[in-house]
């Protein structure tokens, strides 16, 4: 973004209190200790910190102007009177912030692409930058930050001339993606694919596709493009609630399956699909990518029959953006995985972690198990998985699921952690794994402890489960580089 004192202050209709009106401001950020010089700090209120009380931090990093609700001290507004920031009084930061994007995406001259999904959004999103990099300048959302915040944090953070905007959105309810398509307006949107995550709030996965249809409905008419997975069983049912044909929104289906035909939308074979899917002994995969640009052999740094279909999202986005298909190979290959999503990792007594702890659903924990089973392991194989949330109803199913999955997964040793992956331990000793296989923990600490004694040099470790439950804390406690 490239703004003056004055422009923020007008589209947000807030009240200058003092400082330089003609300041220039190039980003923005709500974390004192990220704030670098030319920036706007914005004070939020949250549960735990209110932003207000950093402004003057804030500042002395660099800022040049400060964004709040609340007036401050005496003292607070003559420090940064000193200092020279311009403080800008409005009645709500978030959506002072909000409409801050919506002006700035008025601006932009390059595409914006809405991207969403159940599961895969945030490496999806990542192999659509490193793809889209080769056709030219992107910004795209930072790590996972993809709510209220992170959204019109994205826009902001383009230039006039970005050519390409990957805005990654996550949602927890109907009408969500709606309220920040509002202001994204997106000329393409994705969606990865149609799972059984937010069931809790939304009740059946038709209720999930619908809500996931969304950024279509904002493509404009005759001139959007929508990106669906064909082999996604909720496919057609995207197309429906995104009016798809009734819009002359452009389709353009890819399928991530390797099966012997592309799957079909609208009557027609998906144009991006991959064959010849094979897997090596860390389970990446390679394949053919295929599009109308031509074929080429693709390999993917990061494991998983789940990967295949991100994949192929992310090529789909590059054939609409111009790239032939050995640019777009190149591009996925060298994708490396996000932190805490199937990421390679060494303990210090040489076990292998997959370290695909950051979240869980039903379906991505599948995905893990079944990339976890195809990997050669000298030692013994272990999967530590904890409490999946948001389920509702599913709850009790979800976690059965993967216990019956588990048991079939080729485990020398299944930890559950938590008061939910009891279900999962349950059902994988219905499912004939052994009882002696199976162990249950209360938290992450006490899964640390037990792993500690146990991991030899040949031994692989899965750890896997909903962000609440820490899991992040076995990998920290266990590791020493990075594979």
């Amino acid at each position: 973004m490239r703004l003056k004192t004055e422009d923020i202050a007008r589209i947000c209709a807030g009240t200058v209190l003092d400082g330089p009106l003609d300041a220039d401001i190039s980003s923005i950020c709500w974390d004192s200790r990220t704030a670098q010089p030319g920036c706007m700090y914005i004070a939020f209120v949250g549960e735990v910190q209110d932003g207000h009380n950093f402004c003057l931090e804030a500042v002395r990093s660099g800022a040049r102007a400060v964004l709040i609700s609340r007036t401050p001290g005496v003292q607070t507004q003559l420090a940064l009177d000193k200092a020279g920031a311009c403080t800008i009084l409005v009645d709500d930061t978030l959506e002072a912030m909000t409409q801050l994007a919506r002006a700035w995406r008025q601006e932009l001259r390059g595409k914006v692409i809405a991207l969403t999904g159940s599961s895969g959004k945030t490496t999806t999103k990542n192999m659509v930058r490193d793809v889209l990099a080769h056709a030219g300048t992107v910004v795209a959302t930072v790590a996972n930050q993809n709510n209220e915040l992170g959204v019109p944090a994205t826009l902001l953070a383009a230039e006039l001339d970005t050519d390409f905007v990957v805005v990654e959105m996550g949602m927890r309810g109907l009408g969500q993606l709606a309220e920040l398509c509002e202001f994204v307006l997106p000329d393409a949107a994705l969606v990865t694919n149609v799972g059984t995550s937010h069931m809790e709030l939304l009740g059946s996965q038709d209720a999930i596709a619908r809500a996931k249809a969304e950024p279509f409905s904002y493509l404009v008419e005759g001139q959007g493009t929508a990106f669906v997975n064909a082999s996604d069983p909720f496919a057609e049912k995207l197309l429906e609630y995104g009016t798809i044909e009734q819009r002359c929104i452009s389709l353009v289906a890819f399928d991530g399956s390797g099966d012997d035909e592309p799957h079909t939308l609208l009557g027609k074979p998906a144009s991006v699909y991959a064959s010849n899917v094979s897997y090596d002994a860390l389970g990446m995969p390679s394949f053919t990518l295929h599009t109308p640009k031509g074929s080429a052999e693709c390999v993917l740094q990061i494991a998983g029959a789940h990967n295949v279909h991100n994949a192929l999202a992310a090529a789909a986005l590059g054939v609409w953006a111009g790239l032939d298909a050995q640019t777009i190979a190149e591009a996925l290959h060298g994708s490396a995985p996000a932190a805490g999503r199937q990421q390679l990792r060494r303990a210090t007594s040489g076990a292998l972690i997959v370290d695909d702890s950051y979240n869980a659903n039903p379906d991505s924990m599948a995905a893990s198990l079944e990339t976890f089973a195809r990997m050669d392991v000298a030692g013994s194989r272990i999967a530590v998985l904890g409490d999946m949330l948001e389920l509702g109803d599913y709850e009790d199913e979800g976690h059965a699921r993967i216990g019956s999955l588990a048991a079939q997964s080729g485990l020398d040793l299944l930890m559950c952690v938590g008061p939910r992956s009891e279900r999962i331990a349950q059902a994988a000793k219905q499912a004939g794994m052994s009882e002696d296989s199976i162990i249950c923990v209360d938290d992450a600490e006490a899964a640390l402890a037990c792993l500690v004694p146990m991991l030899h040099a040949n031994d692989a470790l899965l750890v896997k489960a909903s962000h609440s439950v820490g899991l992040e804390t076995i990998v920290k406690g266990l590791v020493d580089k990075l594979v």
